[in-house]
């Protein structure tokens, strides 16, 4: 609805001296998280809604003035964005009125410190709430006549552009922002919408002038914000005496820079894929190859021992999810094993391809896993189960098509031995440990966990060592004797190089 009764907005001239400092300082200044698609991709996920944090009236500061950079600290970054001033009360408006609720656009600041980042993430008081840490001005532009996705925000660092975009494609349209913001609280005259930044925002340092500007090139007369100026200096004083200080890891100083290379920081090395051809070497190779070709390179304890295929003759390739069980305590199953315990949560988050590896301690007097969990595991394209537990429903399970293996059946429930713990960390399953991210392969003889990194080595080696215990198995059925030829010394060896190749 519109507040037909109050006051109209006022009249602003195209562009107007603005002091954000004194009287015209806001009683709220909301800021959105994410809403530049430039910006959305050097962070690497899209939101579906808008969110949002809120800056305190007293870290506004006018054009022309000083931030401090809290003394101890080094990654305090400039985030260039357009201002939207409120100008009457606004609550409950739609998404066409809402633009008829803002008075005026103008250039702001949105500094925070990356270093104060961790303890607040989300609500960033202490990283962006700082005394002098959103800047706005040096005018009003009116928004009456201008068109919303018509805007550009620039930013210079020393005279230097480094941010240059245009408002037409943004994620959250101001109209949105309004309305949305309007339906969970009352947006009151003078209030102060930031409404997120574009690609290029940077660390900056003692000594850097910032500078941003807000303008409507294509609009007649080009309006403008004119240039919003503030130079950095070093704070005086510490921070963190009485609460959270500075601390930085790789990911602060990588979103603090906009990517890692501008961190100096070396870059990510691509997350490993089990791929459909990765999958085809393993499934042509038993897991006795391959147990052997992981000792060949010293991994001898890698087999998750004591179970059993409920399909003999089909083969598990997959990565590992994890799911542990603890000892059954009454008052922590009572805590912890009903509702939507851990069990449950970890069969919903299966993904196609995934292996999940139970951790019941060798403990089979009671069924880990029953047919209606197998059932949702196979519907949702998981390639197996294994459990150093038992299986309940166990002929049921077996009738479906997803592999599981197990120490065998058990009429019990969890918490006659177990209770649901935790999911997707390190455990210890059948003798062996397994982490997230593993490759799980199973047949007749058994299952084995291969680290990632050793996959692709393994199955080429493992499929050459086939190749050749094929052709000894050739020369053993023409009745050659084994000794020298399994395994093959240098003679038989030259033999079968020529013979193969």
């Amino acid at each position: 609805m519109t507040d037909e009764a109050v006051a109209p907005a006022p009249t602003f001239e195209p562009a107007r001296s603005f002091d954000p400092a004194g009287r015209d300082r806001p009683g709220k200044v909301i800021a959105l998280h994410l809403n530049y698609p430039s910006r959305i991709a050097q962070r690497g996920r899209t939101p579906s809604q808008p969110s949002y944090f809120l800056k305190p009236s007293t870290s506004v500061a006018a054009s022309g003035g000083v931030i401090e950079r809290p003394l101890g600290t080094e990654l305090l970054a400039f985030e260039g964005e357009i201002a939207l001033v409120i100008a009457r009360e606004t609550r409950r408006v739609s998404r066409e009125e809402a633009w008829a609720h803002v008075a005026a656009v103008t250039a702001a600041n949105d500094f925070g410190v990356y270093d104060l980042r961790w303890a607040d993430k989300g609500s960033n008081l202490r990283s962006k709430g700082g005394d002098g840490f959103t800047p706005l001005g040096p005018a009003l532009v009116d928004a009456a006549g201008l068109d919303p996705a018509a805007l550009r925000i620039r930013t210079w660092v020393d005279g230097a552009l480094v941010q240059d975009d245009r408002t037409t494609d943004l994620v959250f349209p101001f109209a949105q922002l309004v309305a949305d913001l309007s339906e969970l609280i009352t947006l009151e005259p003078g209030d102060v919408i930031l409404t997120g930044t574009p690609a290029g925002s940077s660390v900056v340092g003692p000594g850097q002038v910032v500078e941003v500007e807000v303008d409507a090139p294509d609009a007649p007369g080009a309006p403008t914000s004119g240039r919003l100026v503030t130079r950095v200096v070093e704070g005086a004083a510490p921070t963190g005496a009485h609460g959270a200080g500075p601390q930085i890891d790789e990911l602060q100083r990588a979103e603090a820079w906009g990517s890692r290379e501008a961190a100096g920081l070396p870059p990510v090395e691509a997350p490993f894929e089990l791929t459909d051809e990765l999958r085809a070497k393993l499934a042509s190779v038993g897991t006795a190859t391959l147990s052997s070709q992981l000792r060949k390179r010293g991994l001898d304890e890698v087999t998750i021992d004591g179970v059993r295929p409920t399909r003999p003759g089909t083969k598990m390739i997959g990565r590992a999810r994890t799911l542990r069980f603890i000892p059954n305590r009454e008052d922590l199953f009572a805590a912890h094993g009903g509702g939507y315990n851990a069990q449950k949560r970890a069969f919903d988050s299966l993904r196609p391809g995934d292996v999940l590896v139970i951790e019941a301690r060798g403990e089979a007097g009671t069924g880990t896993v029953g047919d209606i969990l197998a059932l949702r595991a196979q519907q949702l394209g998981a390639a197996g189960i294994v459990t150093d537990g038992g299986i309940r429903d166990i002929a049921a399970v077996t009738a479906l098509d997803i592999p599981a293996y197990s120490q065998g059946g058990h009429p019990a429930v969890l918490g006659r031995r177990h209770v649901p713990w935790d999911v997707d960390l390190t455990i210890a399953c059948g003798g062996t440990a397994v982490q997230p991210g593993d490759v799980i392969v199973g047949d007749d003889d058994g299952v084995l966990v291969i680290p990632p990194a050793l996959v692709a080595e393994i199955a080429d080696a493992a499929i050459e060592q086939e190749r050749e215990e094929a052709w000894i198995a050739q020369q053993v059925a023409r009745g050659e004797g084994v000794d020298g030829l399994y395994p093959m010394n240098a003679a038989w060896k030259a033999r079968y190089e020529k013979e193969t190749r």
